[in-house]
């Protein structure tokens, strides 16, 4: 069964991550995606090998290019000449969505920004991944995911407090600035629909990572203070914390509201004498004390392996808890297998290998996560002749020229 965006053409004039994988979660939804590369080398996430070090080891591919982009087409373009504008127009002509994420001006100076687009499609969706949002005194500035993290506040919310600000690796402001661009795009498709007509759509770094923080930001807004950077030795709930079994892995326990669980979960333990404790008798009392009562759980947990505890607590009562994954554990959780969140996958060129799932299930239209990137430039040549009519002198005296 198809995808809920089969038929929707959208062209991608994305490089490195924002861009590249909105258009990607678009794709996984069933939407064709045309991307526009630079006709000699191409998007740079191409060649992040070179600053990484890490390759897939076949035909120069990387893991890199290859997680933002499976799906797509590559259509290779020397975008400083006119010809090559002029191909692009007419693919805006045919299509539902053109997305980009260049610095602030370069659409303009090359003649791809939306009033330019707009005059060979009113109902095209003009899609921007920017830094800092489009208006606003540094709305100009280019921007990367170290940068995102940074301007949002994030890097000195997580860590404990005194700590320097500290990184979350993986691109983080990337991938959310890309899940909030494919929203907004979505949700502009939606509009077009019932109203008959493209718009403009920017979602950026800043505003991005903002909306991740929502409940903290929140606080900030209507309490006056954010959260602060507790340690989990001092955590005020001893029983929303996490902590280390005998064989070196981590429990994390999830009780939002202690009181209900508290006898039953010291017993559970094997400590049915802290109920009777004052101390932490109740939640506040427990919250005063917490650094007493973390350091006895943490001696409790370090007698017995995660698994134990595991089959303790699921026998003791109905608790809230789970166990604290790596990354690496991942793609073998039963959780993660059962509801396909990394998928199997023959690549035509790497072999068996596995991928990113669909984080979001659609009964009737699922759309499909399997797919691998495309060559720099390899449809080129299709695209023009049994898309945009040219033909095939066309293509040779274009190539000539070094337009494609």
């Amino acid at each position: 069964m198809s995808g809920p965006l089969d038929g929707i053409r959208i062209i991608d004039w994305t490089i490195w991550q924002q861009g590249p994988v909105a258009t990607q979660m678009l794709a996984d939804l069933g939407a064709e995606v045309i991307k526009i590369e630079e006709r000699d080398k191409g998007d740079p996430g191409r060649g992040i090998v070179a600053v990484s070090g890490s390759s897939t080891g076949k035909s120069g591919r990387n893991f890199y290019f290859e997680a933002n982009n499976k799906h797509k087409q590559s259509i290779a373009l020397d975008l400083k000449r006119p010809q090559a504008r002029e191909i692009v127009y007419r693919l805006a002509a045919k299509s539902d969505v053109f997305v980009q994420n260049f610095r602030k001006g370069v659409a303009s100076r090359l003649g791809l920004d939306y009033q330019s687009l707009r005059a060979h499609n009113h109902r095209l969706i003009y899609a921007s991944a920017s830094g800092y949002g489009p208006e606003g005194p540094d709305s100009g500035e280019p921007s990367f995911d170290y940068l995102g993290q940074a301007r949002s506040g994030i890097m000195n919310a997580v860590g404990t407090d005194g700590a320097a600000p500290s990184y979350l690796f993986g691109g983080i402001a990337d991938q959310m600035g890309a899940i909030m661009l494919a929203y907004g795009v979505l949700a502009a498709i939606v509009a077009r629909e019932r109203f008959g007509e493209g718009q403009e759509v920017d979602a950026s770094h800043l505003g991005s990572m903002i909306a991740l923080q929502g409940l903290n930001v929140a606080s900030r807004t209507i309490h006056g203070k954010e959260f602060g950077r507790n340690t989990r030795a001092s955590a005020f709930n001893p029983l929303w914390n996490h902590y280390r079994c005998s064989d070196g892995k981590w429990i994390c326990l999830g009780m939002l509201q202690p009181d209900r669980y508290w006898k039953d979960f010291c017993a559970t333990i094997g400590r049915p004498d802290l109920v009777a404790d004052e101390r932490f008798a109740e939640m506040r009392a427990r919250g005063r004390n917490a650094a007493e009562l973390i350091a006895i759980l943490d001696g409790i947990f370090a007698a017995k392996t995660r698994d134990e505890w595991m089959r303790a607590l699921k026998a003791g009562g109905d608790f809230i808890y789970t166990i604290v994954n790596s990354v690496s554990d991942l793609p073998d959780d039963p959780q993660v297998v059962a509801n396909q969140y990394v998928v199997d996958y023959e690549h035509p060129e790497l072999g068996p290998t596995r991928l990113l799932g669909m984080p979001v299930k659609l009964s009737a239209t699922p759309g499909d996560p399997r797919g691998h990137a495309p060559e720099l430039g390899e449809h080129t040549e299709a695209i023009m002749t049994e898309m945009l009519g040219y033909s095939w002198d066309d293509i040779a005296r274009l190539r000539d020229q070094n337009v494609i």
